[in-house]
C-alpha cells in the first residue's frame, strides 16, 4: 500500500488553501512528498468553478448582500460550477499521484463520491449517485459535491461534505447550477450534529480502503 500523509488544517481561509495546494501539488509532482490529504474548514465563501468563471448567473445575491454577509467570492481552478464553502463543512483536497495505475479521471470521481457514499453509510444514510450529476446525494438533496483538477496525474482540490453547515448560505446561488433539487447536511439528516472529528476519521478510513492508501 502507499503511504498517505493526513493533514489536518483546521479553519482555512480560502486563499490560503489554494496556496498551499499549491504547493503539496509542486511537492507531490517532485516526488518529495507522499500521497496527502488536507482536511479543513472554509469561512464562508462561494467558489466559481472553470464551467462558469466568466459568469455569475448561479450567483444570485449582489457583491453588496455577499459582503453584509461575509461572504468571499473566489474563482476557484477546479472542475465543475459554483459552490459554497463554510464552516461545519469538511472540505477534503486530496493530493494524489494516480500515475501509474488509477489513470482515469472519470474513476477518480467516482471513487471520490465512493468514499463519501460510505461515510454516509456509516451514520445509517443511504446516499448515492444521480446519473449525469457529480456529488453524493441523499434523496433529491446533495450532501456533498465534488469538484476536482488533474494536474500530469496530481490531483487537487476535492470534496466538500456538509456536516453541520448553514444550508442557508446555499440559497444565495444555485448550487453547482443544478436549480431543481436541494441540499442537506448530515445534522439535518439525523437530527443531531456528529462530531466532526469522527467525520474526519470516517473520510480517511474510507479513503484509504478505496484508494489502497495506508496512514502513514
Amino acid at each position: 500500500m502507499k503511504p498517505l500523509v493526513v493533514r489536518r488544517a483546521g479553519l482555512v481561509p480560502y486563499d490560503a488553501g489554494l496556496a498551499l495546494q499549491a504547493e503539496l501539488v509542486a511537492a507531490r509532482k517532485a516526488g518529495t512528498i507522499p500521497d496527502t490529504l488536507v482536511l479543513l474548514e472554509h469561512p464562508p465563501v462561494i467558489t466559481l468553478g472553470v464551467k462558469v468563471r466568466q459568469s455569475r448567473e448561479h450567483v444570485l445575491a449582489s457583491d453588496e448582500q455577499l459582503g453584509a454577509l461575509g461572504v468571499a467570492l473566489f474563482e476557484a481552478g477546479r472542475g465543475g460550477d459554483v459552490t459554497y464553502h463554510g464552516p461545519g463543512q469538511l472540505v477534503g483536497y486530496p493530493i494524489l499521484d494516480l500515475k501509474p495505475d488509477r489513470m482515469d479521471a472519470h474513476k477518480y470521481v467516482r471513487d471520490l463520491e465512493e468514499v463519501l457514499i460510505r461515510v454516509c453509510a456509516g451514520y445509517g444514510i443511504e446516499a448515492g449517485r444521480k446519473p449525469g450529476l457529480t456529488g453524493v446525494w441523499v434523496g433529491e438533496e446533495k450532501v456533498a459535491a465534488i469538484g476536482v483538477r488533474l494536474s500530469r496525474w496530481v490531483t487537487s482540490h476535492g470534496f466538500a461534505l456538509n456536516v453541520t453547515t448553514n444550508l442557508g448560505h446555499f440559497g444565495l446561488i444555485v448550487p453547482c447550477g443544478i436549480a431543481d433539487r436541494g441540499v442537506t447536511s448530515l445534522e439535518r439528516i439525523l437530527g443531531t450534529a456528529p462530531a466532526m472529528a469522527d467525520v474526519e476519521a470516517a473520510v480517511v478510513g474510507h479513503l484509504c480502503a478505496v484508494f489502497g492508501l495506508d496512514v502513514a
